[in-house]
């Protein structure tokens, strides 16, 4: 879990940010229960779609769309028997505005909300692993901000959620790394992701390994690893 802040040693204590310790450790710490709600609506949102392609796959160039929409209704099939009513916000190849996405998941009173994507740090070949990412609590910095303003006093309708969603994240995380065997790269704080912002529930987008890194292009382009990261998703939300 990346942390706001750094520690800073003082009298050879060390302090942690007060943000932190409420955003990140504290509900760790007290061990607090992952309210699903009561209507358990499950919104999957498979990255991109239609001309917008996303990254590319490193070895034969195939699209992360591709990769995100087999994933998210392969975790769709695996949940049909759960008990949560599942929903796509894409079902085929279109290009969905990431507001339409945001209003779908309200439109259908979603209790959690799902961004399914793929990474790339194209042309470094190096990196390969899994991320998580919520939206950035109010008056910390961003994990990532990928050359957008990182405005620290901004607030969304999701920061409501930031406890939930970090153990959202966790939860899902752990699930992941563990059916993978992918380097962990940590959950992660973003806050240019619109797709996260306006959500009215925990919310998180994970990066399910580097279509950019040899290996992870591998596992990805096989559908009995795709199934793998599907099945814990559902695993992670029982």
């Amino acid at each position: 879990i990346h942390l706001g802040f750094a520690p800073e040693i003082i009298d050879d204590q060390i302090f942690i940010h007060g943000l932190d310790l409420q955003k990140n450790l504290e509900p760790l710490l007290l061990n607090q229960p992952l309210n699903f709600g009561t209507n358990r609506v499950l919104v999957l949102d498979p990255g991109h779609g239609g001309i917008n392609v996303g990254t590319r796959s490193l070895t034969d160039g195939r699209l992360e769309k591709e990769f995100t929409l087999d994933w998210a209704k392969r975790i769709k099939s695996v949940m049909a028997t759960n008990g949560w009513r599942v929903l796509l916000t894409r079902t085929n190849d279109v290009d969905v505005p990431l507001s339409n996405r945001v209003a779908f998941a309200e439109s259908q009173h979603a209790d959690v909300f799902i961004s399914l994507h793929f990474n790339s740090a194209a042309p470094d070949r190096r990196q390969s692993g899994l991320e998580t990412y919520c939206l950035t609590p109010t008056g910390m910095p961003s994990t990532l901000t990928r050359g957008y303003s990182d405005v620290w006093s901004e607030k969304f309708p999701n920061n409501a959620f930031d406890e939930q969603n970090l153990l959202l994240a966790l939860r899902l995380h752990e699930a992941l790394l563990r059916a993978s065997s992918e380097e962990d790269r940590g959950i992660r704080r973003a806050r240019f992701m619109s797709v996260l912002q306006g959500q009215r529930r925990p919310a998180v987008l994970i990066e399910g390994g580097f279509l950019s890194n040899p290996q992870d292009t591998e596992k990805i382009e096989n559908p009995e690893f795709r199934q793998k990261l599907a099945e814990a998703v559902a695993n992670a939300l029982k």
